[in-house]
């Protein structure tokens, strides 16, 4: 049985400011900082040891990993980027749009507009991570990512009432066992 363990990235100036990210970036904030340092904190109280780390390709993913890791070598995987919302990147967050009664995603909305469905960025998050997982040596694995592309992930591995239970926020950590091409979700960890 192998150990993963998820991680939203720090909070970032667009998610002070309300603004889509997704795609483009934005830095960690003075709090973004403290949270992946009282990740790190976590990590090294509860006598967690990673075999590897990967982050999102993205700036504030990297940056939140190698404060964790205390700034050991992080891969950098463009498999667990944020969902690429075209258009409507870096603009106002209430400019997303409304999830319909019984919908669990925002399905092909943001293909329109030269961004990512919800099924593309579902398969790309399942595929990279076990990818990760499958190879030699990674028994406990730490991967940095980012809240939409995070969830489009549990979806596929959680119920709707697994899913309500997990808190978002930035850092939070969900750990999962992995065997065999599959997930199972173990618990979340929030600052918040």
């Amino acid at each position: 049985m192998k150990t993963l363990y998820l991680m939203r990235h720090g909070q970032t100036l667009f998610n002070v400011l309300g603004k889509i990210q997704g795609a483009c970036d934005s830095p960690l904030t003075e709090k973004g900082i403290e949270q992946a340092q009282i990740a790190r904190d976590y990590f090294i109280a509860h006598g967690i040891t990673f075999d590897y780390a990967y982050s999102s390709t993205q700036e504030r993913a990297v940056d939140t990993a190698e404060i964790v890791c205390d700034y050991k070598s992080i891969i950098r995987l463009k498999g667990v980027k944020e969902w690429n919302f075209g258009l409507f990147e870096s603009e106002s967050e209430q400019l997303n749009p409304k999830i319909k009664a019984g919908e669990t995603s925002y399905g092909d909305f943001f293909v329109d507009y030269g961004g990512e469905s919800s099924e593309q960025v579902q398969k790309r998050m399942n595929t990279a991570l076990i990818e990760v997982m499958e190879k030699e040596g990674h028994q406990n694995v730490l991967c940095v990512s980012h809240g939409g592309s995070m969830y489009r992930f549990i979806q596929k591995w959680l119920s709707q009432d697994q899913i309500k239970t997990i808190q978002f926020t930035n850092c939070c950590i969900l750990k999962f066992e992995y065997s065999d091409g599959l997930f199972e979700f173990k618990e979340s960890i929030s600052q918040d």
